[in-house]
């Protein structure tokens, strides 16, 4: 059966069973279902509370797709963190820019276990049946995002039936570029990331690159047109805050060291924060351009998203791949940075740091995706107490009293900023509710 759209100056003067005449009726002219088309309210729920009813079932969704995004990235994060400082301070394994490029080009991996993890679920629809529908509803979900974005109205587009490659031509265009800027911006702050892994503690290099939080908040305002909020912007400073004491809270110790031992193991650790300093503005700026270029609208399912921002790691990932290779015979041959394929535990620690970061990289996006990119930097700071403690539970390192108090700082100030923005939201449902009713 067909469904047509509703006609409310209709309704009024209808009965159910007219309108149940006019259902059957349309059906013998129409027999191709029309999923854009919105159904009629049966007897038993009304439209307002059906629609009512579904937008409170697709918000609870997206709160649990965020809270599980937020654990997979906080966990995969301190992995990678303390692998990769394994390899480069215990193993030395120094080859910062070979790192990145590895690991960032393993994005590629995320479309291709989404596919496997869809077909896995849906094992009885043929292959070709199964893969040409995804590839319509991945394509179908950027095209959203160029009309929203004023880059190419498609809007014809996404209730073609037919579907065919050429047609998404300057979609697939749109899209490509979207990963080019993307791929550019998060290298530059991915190898600030591993130059400094090798100059300075896992500690200070998790705290400092997550203050990346601030700088996705300065460029939110003018670049996502976000409200500026003092009751955020206290949320960001206070968790700033926590990572300075995290991150400085031992350096009297480290410094009264290094005066009596010459074989200190981090001598550039100040040089490492520099660098992680300016790697910070940059992914905080890349976390802001991906919510800009590469977010399906807050009108698509929690799920489209989720499943298109692996798309576009994935796009990220291929650019990194094909176009950042030539750097490395130029670091060998220039003697910055010699070559050196990795062997034997060198080689498997690398892979569980690769897969982590993967990992951490497919939830990340997710979680920008369905909140903020304040929001989600923020959270990425509870990784800073975390990685203390992990430190604390393998190694032995005692986390001192500075560190409690940056860990609590930070955690305050995560559930500030959530509730912070829960409440926008809640404002935003409110102003809306004439729309519904």
């Amino acid at each position: 059966m067909s469904y047509q759209p509703l006609d409310q100056t209709g309704l009024a003067g209808e009965s159910l069973a007219s309108v149940r005449h006019s259902h059957a009726a349309s059906s013998s002219t129409n027999l191709q279902p029309n999923d854009n088309e919105i159904p009629r309210p049966s007897e038993d729920n009304g439209s307002f509370g059906t629609k009512a009813e579904h937008l409170a079932a697709a918000e609870r969704r997206r709160y649990i797709y965020s809270a599980v995004a937020l654990s997979v990235s906080l966990i995969s994060f301190v992995i990678q963190t303390e692998t990769a400082g394994y390899i480069a301070n215990t193993l030395e394994y120094k080859k910062p820019i070979f790192m990145m490029y590895v690991t960032h080009s393993s994005w590629m991996s995320l479309w291709l276990f989404q596919i496997l993890f869809l077909r896995v679920r849906k094992r009885k629809v043929p292959f070709d049946i199964f893969f040409r529908k995804h590839l319509q509803n991945v394509l179908s979900t950027a095209g959203q995002i160029s009309s929203s974005k004023a880059l190419a109205p498609q809007h014809h587009l996404l209730n073609s039936n037919a579907f065919s490659l050429s047609s998404y031509k300057q979609i697939i265009i749109n899209l490509i570029k979207c990963c080019l800027i993307l791929c550019i911006a998060l290298n530059i702050a991915g190898s600030s990331w591993y130059i400094a892994v090798n100059l300075t503690t896992a500690g200070d290099l998790t705290a400092i690159y997550n203050c990346s939080a601030f700088f996705a908040y300065a460029f939110s305002v003018p670049l996502l047109h976000e409200q500026f909020r003092w009751d955020k912007a206290f949320s960001v400073i206070l968790s700033i805050i926590g990572v300075v004491i995290v991150a400085y809270s031992g350096s009297t110790e480290d410094v009264t060291a290094a005066s009596k031992d010459e074989s200190e193991p981090y001598p550039y650790r100040a040089w490492g924060n520099i660098v992680i300093g300016a790697g910070a503005v940059v992914y905080g700026l890349y976390e802001v351009l991906y919510k800009r270029i590469a977010c399906p609208p807050s009108t698509v399912s929690a799920k489209k998203q989720a499943a298109f921002a692996n798309v576009v790691g994935s796009g990220i990932g291929v650019c990194t791949f094909t176009l950042l290779w030539p750097i490395l015979p130029l670091l060998h041959f220039a003697g910055i940075e010699q070559f050196e394929f990795p062997r034997g535990e060198v080689l498997w620690v690398l892979v569980a740091s690769v897969i982590a970061n993967a990992t951490f990289s497919g939830s990340f996006l997710i979680l920008m995706s369905l909140t903020s990119p304040v929001l989600s930097s923020v959270a990425s700071l509870l990784t800073t107490f975390i990685v203390a403690i992990v430190d604390w539970l393998l190694f032995g390192t005692p986390i001192s009293r500075g560190g409690v108090i940056g860990g609590i700082l930070i955690i305050l100030a995560f559930f500030l900023l959530s509730y912070a923005s829960w409440k926008e939201l809640q404002g935003d449902d409110d102003e809306g509710e004439d729309d519904i009713i």
